[in-house]
């Protein structure tokens, strides 16, 4: 059972990132010290957003310059830390090199926050954001799980730079921080592995991100043909960030979780949003045959590989919450409010 103090400062790293985002209001609304970790704190208007999270809240927010790669950069950031959230690991799938551009600062952006904690003298948990691609690689490997149900038990084994090398970055980082977790004992790890985030953000510059690009194109006219019969787990940023919260706080929470408000669908992601906006955005109002996106989506986009198609469009998607329930509380939105609140920001940020 591990306590927090909560007039402890609490590091999050990758401090202005759409989940660490929520994480950091979710912290400074309970009157909690943020330390915020940041590549370049200097860049006062990337981070006006937790300027702005802070006035209106009764916690401070302190920052630290601090870089994945750079051993030893958070240190400062963690001195007097009990608790550490670390959520900084890119989030891409147009990537050049996969190794470079995911693996790289995955693993290894890991390996650097998780080895500081053990030098640290105050350190008493850590919380690790992972992801369900850890989980799994594709939607056919529930065919190989008992009741085609995704549980914490699992890991991902199907996976590889040439083939789902964003969820093979995140398995081999989840790996690395639990080697070093069990080789000491001075605090403990707490892992959360969502599923696809969706929902606002708090900092308008992250709406460029690819859970948002995503549903852009929803909206655009990019998908206006129809979308592939693809199943997701699907989480809103809002309740991932109350997880989290949780996560860090709860004194006899461990292990994984899995973070996931719903099993659905590519088409009942949009399917959400046409009774608001199908009138006036060309929203899909059909699944396309996975014949034809295996034909063509290699040509529309180069991360519709003929091997992906193949393992993943046909194939629904389940994971089983209930552990983030039982243990942390969790509560889950409607999807309707997910998808209309992100889709609404997008507008309003006129970019559909």
């Amino acid at each position: 059972m591990t306590v927090i103090d909560k007039n402890k400062p609490v590091l999050v790293t990758g401090a202005s990132g759409y989940v660490a985002g929520w994480i950091v209001k979710s912290l400074l609304d309970k009157g909690l010290t943020v330390h915020a970790a940041v590549r370049n704190p200097e860049a006062r208007d990337k981070l006006r957003f937790l300027d702005l999270l802070a006035d209106n809240a009764p916690g401070t927010i302190r920052y630290f310059k601090s870089d994945l790669l750079e051993q030893g950069s958070y240190d400062e950031a963690m001195e007097g830390c009990e608790l550490v959230y670390h959520t900084a690991s890119p989030f891409t799938l147009d990537v050049h090199d996969p190794q470079k551009d995911l693996v790289d600062p995955a693993k290894l952006g890991t390996r650097n926050v998780l080895e500081t904690a053990n030098r640290s003298h105050s350190v008493k948990r850590v919380v690790v954001t992972s992801s369900c691609a850890a989980i799994y690689g594709d939607n056919i490997d529930a065919e190989k799980v008992a009741g085609g149900i995704f549980t914490e038990d699992i890991w991902n084994t199907s996976s590889s730079l040439d083939h789902g090398a964003y969820s093979y970055s995140k398995t081999l980082a989840e790996k690395e921080a639990w080697s070093i977790s069990e080789k000491q004992s001075s605090w403990d790890l707490v892992v959360v592995n969502p599923s696809l985030v969706l929902g606002p953000a708090v900092n308008p510059l992250a709406v460029t991100s690819e859970s948002f690009r995503l549903v852009r194109q929803m909206g655009d006219g990019t998908m206006k043909a129809g979308v592939p019969m693809m199943g997701w787990g699907v989480i809103d940023v809002r309740d991932l960030a109350d997880i989290h919260y949780q996560a860090g706080f709860v004194p006899g929470a461990g292990g994984r979780y899995i973070a996931s408000g719903h099993n659905t669908t590519y088409f009942e992601l949009v399917r959400a949003l046409h009774n608001k906006f199908g009138e006036n955005y060309p929203l899909p109002k059909k699944e396309l045959p996975k014949w034809l996106i295996w034909l063509i989506g290699p040509m529309l986009n180069k991360a519709l590989t003929r091997r992906f198609v193949t393992r993943n469009i046909g194939y629904k998607w389940k994971g089983d919450n209930s552990k983030s329930i039982r243990e942390l509380h969790a509560a889950y939105r409607p999807l309707s409010e997910t998808m209309i609140d992100m889709f609404q920001q997008l507008i309003d940020n006129k970019i559909i």
